[in-house]
């Protein structure tokens, strides 16, 4: 009786198992979620979603999927940046896969490899505040940020999570001195660290400051609220990077305990009419496909000019070593900051202890 038992309860799990997809989502939640449910509504798979905070875009997810490696719990990983897909690469989380959905993607946004796909992509931006910076006065250049005018008056997305830590491990490998050179100056000129690209999207339209780093998606989201705000596309002089482009990126996990499920989720979201949805969205991604319509405020490369080069291959294989490097030289140029964490943190310890002690004299237990 109990093996009956067992084997029907098995055999339920496998039912269920079947009709379902778990996808880890980088992309933000407010863009990507509805999209998930459409799936789920056309296909009858239920999808469990995992979603990550503006904070710790895209880092959490991926040491998850780092940490499951070899008993996976995602099916799918939609990653809003693709630095951090080669990491996984790399690491041995993923499986090949050729969509069929993908066949009119250019070769540019596909792993020769096979192991990932990009789409929908989004320029990184400099946000400008219009009632605070005339025309005449606009940055054009990422080294606008080192100009000893603007000190103290721009700010950027800390540079260790999502696009931002990607757009640094890109400048790093491109050219490690003028990236030294280039977060030293930051430094030196008081810019302003924040938690997200949304974060300094939003600082930047409320007038806090002049100019920052943003992502085109949080620029529109601005825009369609009717900020003063406008999107310089920096860097593209014959001596500059050019303007980097980050499409998203789409892996089906090794080892996925609803593989199949998971390349049906892959297929519709390549699929041309959810790059168009994209782009007509709030959050304004940029096709990779040629021949996608899009709405006049997205504007794809060949509409800007010159567009920057990346070894992305190196970029995801060596983030970990320049967001490292980084971040060592925010802390070293300011250390009150590590000080004054290490002083709460040791605060909440002791009221913590403290309460305890309290509540079990209130109780009459030991202390």
């Amino acid at each position: 009786m109990r093996n009956a038992i067992v084997a029907i309860l098995t055999l339920a799990s496998i039912a269920l198992a079947e009709g379902k997809v778990t996808v880890y989502v980088s992309l933000d939640r407010e863009h990507s979620e509805q999209i998930l449910k459409d799936f789920e509504k056309e296909t009858g798979i239920e999808v469990d979603a995992r979603f990550d905070t503006e904070a710790n875009k895209t880092i959490a997810l991926v040491q998850d999927l780092i940490r499951e490696k070899g008993k996976p719990v995602a099916d799918v990983y939609w990653n809003n940046e693709l630095a951090t897909t080669i990491k996984l690469k790399k690491a041995g989380v993923l499986q090949k896969y050729d969509s069929p959905a993908a066949k009119d993607i250019p070769a540019a946004f596909k792993d020769p490899d096979g192991y990932w796909i990009g789409f929908a992509a989004r320029a990184r931006v400099l946000i400008v505040n219009t009632d605070l910076v005339k025309p005449e006065d606009f940055p054009t250049s990422m080294w606008s940020f080192t100009e000893e005018k603007w000190r103290g008056k721009t700010c950027m997305a800390r540079p260790e999570t999502g696009t931002t830590a990607a757009h640094a491990s890109c400048l790093y490998v491109t050219d490690e001195a003028k990236a030294d050179e280039y977060f030293d100056k930051l430094i030196a000129n008081d810019v302003f660290w924040l938690t997200g690209n949304a974060h300094c999207m939003r600082e930047v339209a409320a007038g806090r400051f002049h100019f920052g780093w943003t992502d085109t998606d949080d620029f529109n989201v601005a825009l369609l609220q009717g900020k003063p705000v406008a999107a310089i596309y920096p860097d593209k002089g014959d001596d500059e990077v050019g303007v980097l482009y980050i499409p998203n990126s789409l892996v089906l996990i090794k080892g996925a305990p609803n593989v199949e499920n998971g390349k049906k989720l892959i297929d519709w979201l390549l699929s041309a009419k959810i790059e168009e949805r994209l782009a007509h969205s709030a959050t304004a991604q940029i096709p990779v496909r040629p021949g996608v319509k899009v709405p006049p405020n997205v504007r794809r490369p060949d509409q800007i000019g010159k567009t920057m080069v990346v070894d992305w291959d190196r970029a995801g294989e060596e983030y970990d070593k320049w967001v490292a490097h980084v971040r060592g030289k925010l802390s070293a140029a300011n250390p009150g900051a590590s000080l004054t964490l290490t002083i709460v943190l040791s605060a909440v310890v002791l009221i913590a202890l403290l309460g305890i002690v309290l509540l079990r004299r209130s109780t009459g237990e030991p202390a």
